[in-house]
């Protein structure tokens, strides 16, 4: 398997892809599966944002500070998605905002998964070479095995919003 660290974060990425059209198949009534679908989202999203601000983002920074503005955008949008999944965890499947919050959420990260594989992949790959993609996939692999599976406790949280507001 590939250590590259965009062809590890576009794996994800279809994982993620492919748990919300399976969300978005589903009827009114379909709570139950929906419920189920939403917790694996959250565990796809969680371990996923967990690799790229542990790893991903600071690394970029540093190697390639002219994308910095891009990833202080990424931070915010990971934000976004962050708000909308602990909202998410607090609710029932069956509660009457569920599945439109679970829209939200599906059309903010498509959104973000977009820009990063349409402009941010090309311009992360022309600017550091394989050996370094390579390099910072591996860090990814040992983060992910490592990552949450659920939303950061109040202390982790913390600690993400206080290295994003710096």
């Amino acid at each position: 398997m590939s250590t590259d660290a965009i062809v590890l974060l576009k794996n994800d990425h279809k994982e993620i892809l492919k748990t919300f059209k399976d969300f978005e198949k589903l009827g009114p009534d379909a709570h139950v599966r929906k419920g189920q679908l939403v917790n694996r989202m959250i565990e796809l999203l969680t371990v996923h944002t967990y690799i790229e601000n542990e790893v991903m983002y600071p690394r970029v920074r540093e190697l390639l500070p002219e994308l910095e503005d891009d990833v202080l955008e990424s931070y915010e949008e990971h934000h976004v998605a962050d708000v909308l999944v602990m909202e998410l965890v607090a609710m029932k499947p069956d509660a009457e905002r569920f599945t439109a919050k679970t829209t939200v959420l599906i059309e903010n990260v498509r959104h973000h998964i977009e820009e990063e594989e349409k402009e941010w992949f090309p311009q992360v790959r022309e600017g550091l070479g394989r050996k370094q993609l390579q390099e910072i996939g591996a860090e990814m692999a040992e983060a992910k095995a490592r990552a949450p599976r659920t939303p950061a406790a109040p202390s982790a949280l913390k600690k993400t919003i206080d290295a994003v507001v710096k």
